[in-house]
């Protein structure tokens, strides 16, 4: 990739990143825990620090001028999310504090307004644990039915048709797999279960900082993203809606900013998509995200893929002259799941950490997923923009130095 490649743009590129330069235990660190956060380039940083010591105030109804400015700023980056899923409104855009919290939203209101008792939902058996649990709850509050799509030993989907009932109202799917790295055939998926009358929700929080997504290609109902995954702040979110279903949907939370009149008899609600956001937004995160929306697409987000499946097929390429190691999922293109023989998957991510060298360790948000795998945890390391072979070289001299050990 031309604007990767080099060791000076390479260098460049990670200056944005301060962090990356630090060390842990008198080691230089390598993050490879991006699928949990990334870093924030100090673009991102700068801007909603800007934003606090000249545009501070509340918006939306304010006449003054800081809170238009505020106002303006937290607009435009609803705007700048559009553009970057390529939704048909910015109405169809709702910011939320995540993907989680975008998930538990559509669960919540579509489930009031559209299913009954018995109606089913599907989820597939990748799932985090974000995308199974609010179902769960609405099956204990209002007797809905959730069932999901088993996976093959490498970890592709098996076909929807055989998991379709005529009671499946809804499915809510990941794009990628957060522990595999499987990418999904979304839009395959999203094509049969509408020649069903079946809407989709989509997991977009391992997709939209990998893959380029055009929510009205996909014709998704539904696509839900966080920005800590993506080089914005931490609890910003976006829920991407089609507005016919927005409409028909109650409110997931009352309070200010998503009312039209309060009466003792009655309340009418904001027109979309102030009606799904009660209380003072996170209007310093929403300028954050845009900002790093705008870092993401001057890079490239074909570069940044093709980079980061670049570093993940090499990072599996090394790792085989490990003994005893085992790779789950065999299509990932940012995340390398692994455990090593009998060694405990903590013991190696508490070793690797002590080398300076950050990974994640666990079920990773994904139980069901481990008991398909007959795993208690895995390791997991995972790619972004910034990381390098180098890195990746010291991760694996790392984990042979651990194997040693045992």
């Amino acid at each position: 990739m031309n604007s990767m490649n080099s060791q000076n743009s390479q260098n460049s590129l990670r200056s944005d990143f301060p962090i990356l330069s630090r060390e842990v235990y008198g080691r230089p660190l390598v993050y490879l825990d991006n699928a949990a956060t990334t870093q924030k380039p100090l673009c991102v940083l700068d801007a909603m620090r800007e934003e606090y010591l000249n545009a501070n105030a509340n918006v939306h109804r304010g006449v003054h001028y800081l809170s238009q400015r505020a106002t303006d700023l937290h607009e435009a980056a609803r705007e700048r999310v559009r553009t970057f899923i390529h939704a048909r409104k910015t109405e169809e855009v709702v910011f939320t504090r995540g993907t989680t919290e975008s998930i538990n939203l559509v669960a919540s209101s579509f489930v009031e307004a559209f299913l009954q008792p018995g109606d089913e939902v599907l989820v597939s058996e990748m799932e985090h644990h974000s995308n199974i649990v609010p179902w769960q709850l609405q099956a204990q509050r209002k007797g809905i039915v959730v069932k999901h799509i088993p996976i093959t030993d490498d970890g592709a989907l098996l076909p929807l048709t055989d998991y379709l009932t005529p009671h499946t109202k809804l499915i809510s799917i990941t794009h990628v797999s957060n522990v595999l790295g499987t990418v999904n055939p979304i839009k395959d998926i999203i094509r049969i279960a509408h020649e069903h009358d079946i809407p989709v929700m989509v997991d977009g929080a391992q997709g939209a900082p990998h893959i380029a997504v055009d929510v009205q290609d996909l014709d998704c109902d539904f696509y839900a993203f966080s920005g800590h995954k993506m080089y914005g702040p931490t609890g910003i979110g976006v829920l991407y809606g089609k507005e016919e279903w927005l409409e028909k949907m109650p409110p997931y939370q009352g309070g200010g900013e998503m009312i039209d009149r309060v009466t003792w008899e009655k309340t009418t609600f904001e027109r979309l998509p102030f009606k799904f956001e009660a209380g003072t937004p996170d209007y310093i995160a929403t300028h954050g995200l845009a900002t790093a929306i705008d870092y993401i697409e001057k890079i490239g987000l074909d570069k940044i893929a093709a980079h980061e499946h670049d570093l993940t097929r090499y990072c599996m390429e090394q790792m085989q002259q490990i003994e005893g190691v085992k790779i789950y999922g065999k299509d990932s293109r940012s995340v390398v799941s692994f455990n090593v023989g009998s060694i405990h998957h903590l013991d190696i991510g508490t070793l690797l950490d002590r080398l300076g060298i950050a990974v994640r360790t666990g079920h990773h948000c994904a139980q069901p997923l481990m008991n398909r795998l007959g795993v208690q945890g895995t390791v997991r390391a995972s790619f972004a923009l910034y990381n390098t072979r180098e890195e990746v070289d010291a991760f694996v001299a790392g984990l042979k130095r651990v194997c040693q050990m045992f």
